[in-house]
Formats: C-alpha cells, structure tokens, sequence
C-alpha cells in the first residue's frame, strides 16, 4: 500500500493533480520556458493583489512590472497570520507551519493544499532521481525531535506513514553511535536524510572505526543532506565513510526544496513551482555568477503571498543557467552570519569557520566545532575532540585568521563534551552576539 500518497490524499492535498503538472511543466521546450514562467508569476501576483489584503497595501499601486514589485522581507510578516492569509482561506482550510526561527524570530505561514501538494510532488520527484520511493523506500532520518508530548506522538505518526527510523540528534556520544550503528545492521535503509553536522559526525565515528557503512547496510543508496553548509571535505568524508553518493539538498520551510544536486553532480534550482533572483544591495538583478541576496517567488501559494520574498541568504547562479534550468553556484550563508570587527569591516561568519576548520582537522581528532562572536575584537571556538588543541595549533589558526581578516583579534578556545544545538538539533556553525 502506498501509505504516503493515501496519508496526503487523507489530508486533502491533491497529490496526483500537482504530479500530472510537473510533468505538463517538464514538457515545456527551454525556449518558451521564459514565456511560461512569466505568465505564472503575473497570474500569481494578480490573485494576490485581488484577494489579500496585506500584500495589495505593500504594492501600493497596480502591478506595471515585476521590479516595481516590493521586496518582501521576514520582518513584514511579523504580524498575526489571519492578518495576512488570502481571501477565502482561514486556518481551518490551509496547510500551517511555522519557520524555524533560527535567524529571528518565528513566523507561521500557510499553504494552500494544492501548493502543499505540489511541493511534496517536486520533493518526490527530486529524490526519485536516485531510486528513492517514499512510499517504499526506508529512511534513516537525523533531524529533531519535538519532546512536547502530543507534537512528539504527531512527529512518530508521520515517521510511520513516511517509512522514516529516527535517529536522535540530540545524543550524538560514543555510545549512541555505536547503537546508531548496530541499527544499521538490522534494518535495509535506503537512504539517510537530514542535517549535515549530525551525518558527518556519524561518518567520523565510522572513519575511526575504520568502517564503510555500504558493507554494514547493503541496501543504503544515497545520502541526502540538508539545513546546513556542506563543505567539499566533508561531502568527501560522507561518500567514503558512508559509500554511497551524497546529495546536498537547499530549501526553506516557507517555500519547500530550493536547489537539489542532480545526477550530473549541479545544484539545480527549482524553476517549476519556485522563481529565484540574485538581488544586489539596491534591489537590482545581477548576471549570472555575480554573488548577492536571493529572493523567491512561489508560483503556486494563493493562501499567502510570499513574492519576491528575501529568504536571508546570499548565493550565486551558475553562467550556465537558463529559465528551466537555473543552477545553484554558490550558497554563502544568512545573511545574518556576519561578523563585524574593530577596523569597521564586515566579514562573512564563515571565513572564521572554514579557515579553523582546515587547520584545527588537521590534527586528525576534530569532531565538531562553533565559532561565537561575543564582541567586536573577541571570539569563542567551542570544539569537541578526542585531544585538547596544542598551543601550536592554536597560534597557527590565531595567525591565519589575521591575515584572512586584520590583527587585533582575540580567540578562547574551550574544548566541550557536546556542542549546544538548536531546539530542532541544527548546529548554527557562526553566531554572532555583537549588535550590528
């Protein structure tokens, strides 16, 4: 029985319509693709400024073209969401969800069902790319767990239906790994999914112990990450330790998947149900390759308008891209994830991160470490390893960032048992405290 597929037609997301239009899109020639996309986000745009309220007073006017539309930002939806959900929806009739609140704080959204159903549709599609079958395929899933009562039997449910075995995250010791491996004996995964910390710390411990997950769990066919940075070292260590491909998946809760590495080894953005821009300071399209703030549209949410809606990230599209086919080059971070020093100049939280990262991996006994701004000139490295850093080390990292960034700074570097995560398990690898 198809269990996934029942549980979303249960729900009344019309699963099998969203899959009949991806593949009508995937129809759709390259050279009228721009032609389709601009009749999609004209339709969407005029249903909002029809039938919602909040977005038609962020307009401000009738819509003439699409860079006179707003952009629209995490702050303009901190308001309650009755206040902004489309005419003809309520709570009572859409799908709801909230945001993380990783980068400030959480907002809830709605979808409407058959955008809803569209997204898992995408979803399916995308994961189908390596032999992977919701309804069928068994996940091993490293991501959070709600330890509220009712949200935690909620969270098992849907595990059920999604033929999903989770692992915790939040106990990540020599001794939960070694049962994390045992299950891997006894039950065929098909895939792992989740955040890419908790994975590549799972595949350090089977680096010491000198073992590849393949010849453990024969039926394990791809890795698929998501929710965090994933670095070429670590993508390297995942598909040795692990022996099977590992997919970097990008998205966001408000909006679904946006990139997927394809079986061609590119970041593929999603161009069916989602319309990306790189938008530079002043709110202007830059050309393909140039790095600047993405902004996303979803083609199909009628329940509530995210248009031209800054997600809070910089990144860059590939030369190669084109209307059907845009390709993810670069994902740099949040655009919160910056760290600003003494002499006025502002550096990206992850120049801190890879720079330590390489150096303090080459000891050969790095877990996993955190890299906090606690003031302008002063930064904690909180570090979990099987030996404390030597004071060669520690100089070697203290000289590189200097030269990266400029003189002056102080580093503490505390070595930890386990490493503070977010309520969901996500590790945040650069925070800053420091008001900018």
């Amino acid at each position: 029985m198809r269990l996934f597929d029942f549980s979303l037609f249960l729900k009344r997301f019309p699963i099998k319509r969203a899959k009949e239009e991806l593949l009508q899109i995937s129809e759709i020639k390259e050279a009228d693709y721009e032609a389709f996309l601009s009749v999609k986000k004209a339709k969407i745009v005029n249903y909002q400024l029809e039938h919602n309220r909040f977005y038609r007073k962020k307009v401000k006017g009738s819509f003439s073209d699409w860079e006179s539309l707003p952009i629209m930002k995490k702050e303009d939806y901190q308001i309650p969401l009755q206040e902004r959900l489309t005419k003809g929806f309520s709570e009572k009739n859409v799908y709801l969800n909230k945001t993380s609140g990783s980068s400030g704080n959480p907002i809830r959204f709605a979808k409407d069902k058959y955008s809803h159903a569209i997204t898992w549709a995408y979803h399916m599609e995308r994961f189908g790319w390596y032999g992977i079958d919701f309804n069928t395929s068994l996940q091993a899933r490293y991501y959070g767990i709600p330890l509220d009562t009712i949200e935690n039997k909620t969270v098992q449910l849907k595990d059920f239906l999604a033929n999903r075995h989770r692992f915790s995250i939040l106990d990540l010791s020599e001794k939960a790994l070694d049962e994390m491996l045992e299950v891997y004996k006894k039950k065929p995964f098909d895939y792992i999914n989740g955040y890419t910390s908790s994975i590549v710390l799972f595949a350090k411990y089977l680096k010491e112990k000198n073992i590849v997950l393949k010849y453990v769990c024969p039926s394990l066919k791809v890795c698929i990450v998501t929710s965090e940075m994933l670095f070429e070292d670590d993508k390297n260590l995942l598909e040795k330790h692990l022996g099977v491909p590992v997919v970097n998946e990008y998205g966001c809760s408000e909006v679904g998947v946006i990139a997927f590495t394809n079986p061609e080894g590119e970041w593929e953005v999603d161009s069916k149900t989602l319309f990306m821009e790189i938008l530079d300071e002043n709110d202007k399209p830059l050309t393909l390759g140039k790095e600047g703030r993405i902004v996303i549209t979803s083609l199909d949410n009628k329940a509530h308008p995210f248009i031209r809606y800054e997600i809070g990230d910089y990144g860059a599209l590939s030369e190669k891209s084109t209307s059907k086919k845009p390709i993810l080059k670069k994902l740099l971070g949040r655009t919160n994830d910056f760290a600003l020093l003494p002499s006025g100049k502002k550096a990206a939280g992850m120049t801190f991160y890879v720079i330590t990262k390489k150096i303090m991996e080459e000891s050969g006994n790095m877990k996993e470490f955190k890299v906090i701004q606690t003031k302008i000139d002063t930064f904690e490295i909180n570090y979990v390893s099987n030996e404390i850093l030597k004071a060669e080390k520690i100089k070697a990292i203290t000289e590189t960032l200097e030269q990266f960034l400029e003189k002056g700074l102080t580093f503490h570097f505390n070595r930890k048992e386990q490493l503070d995560r977010t309520a969901s398990g996500k590790l945040k690898q650069f925070v800053s405290m420091v008001i900018q």
